[in-house]
């Protein structure tokens, strides 16, 4: 690793805004932001942009941005201190133990911003769209709680929308092209710093807003298995 990622992991152990695998935090949010405000959070944040930036825009809403990669959270972290949004944290941990951190119905919605998209079809349980991962969302998600998928990936826009199908899920809104809508909503307005990357070259960005308002059964993931496979043979 290098000197100054070393520096910036040894820095967030410091910051009032960052928990590293924090226990005991279930049903306390309320307490640590001291406000009853609804939490949002933000998945495989990176650097954080959209935490703080939806934190810029909502100073009656609690943001945490959540990453496994301690020297990109400091990006974010640092900004929100500096900036005094003292409604944006950041937990540094894996993605698949964020039950252990909030109650049921205690996140209002999730944001998840040009995550990996795991392209290869073995891979595909690792992406934050898989059921798999829904079934954690969904298990501490308030009624009613939304999702929100940006990505610059078709592939894995294509996956979200075969699930959100497959699962009866309830789509509120979609776009295969978000830059190009006569009107954009100010949060799809917010540029991370993968965004910018443009690692899928596919000239245009995608949007998914959905809800977790149906039962997730296992036995459909054999299905959804099966139609990958097809897709991949085709």
């Amino acid at each position: 690793m290098g000197q100054k990622k070393l520096i910036r992991f040894e820095a967030i152990k410091g910051f009032e805004n960052v928990l590293e695998y924090p226990e005991g935090m279930q049903g306390k949010w309320k307490e640590f932001f001291k406000n009853d405000h609804p939490l949002t959070l933000e998945l495989a944040c990176g650097k954080g942009e959209y935490a703080v930036g939806l934190g810029r825009m909502y100073p009656d809403r609690n943001f945490i941005g959540i990453d496994i990669k301690g020297n990109r959270i400091w990006r974010g972290a640092k900004t929100a201190l500096d900036e005094g949004l003292k409604h944006v944290a950041f937990i540094r941990s894996h993605m698949d133990k964020i039950t252990q951190y909030f109650q049921p119905g205690e996140v209002s919605e999730i944001w998840i911003t040009f995550p990996d998209p795991q392209l290869r079809t073995s891979r595909a349980k690792k992406r934050l769209t898989h059921p798999k991962f829904l079934r954690l969302y969904q298990q501490i998600l308030s009624s009613g709680g939304l999702i929100h998928l940006k990505t610059d990936s078709p592939d894995l826009y294509q996956f979200t929308l075969l699930v959100i199908q497959l699962y009866g899920l309830t789509l509120v809104e979609q776009s295969d092209n978000v830059y190009a809508q006569a009107s954009i909503k100010p949060e799809l307005c917010i540029k991370t710093h993968y965004e910018g990357l443009d690692i899928a070259q596919s000239n245009r960005i995608h949007y998914l807003c959905f809800r977790l308002d149906k039962e997730m059964p296992l036995a459909t993931d054999d299905i959804l298995k099966q139609r990958l496979h097809e897709s991949t043979a085709d």
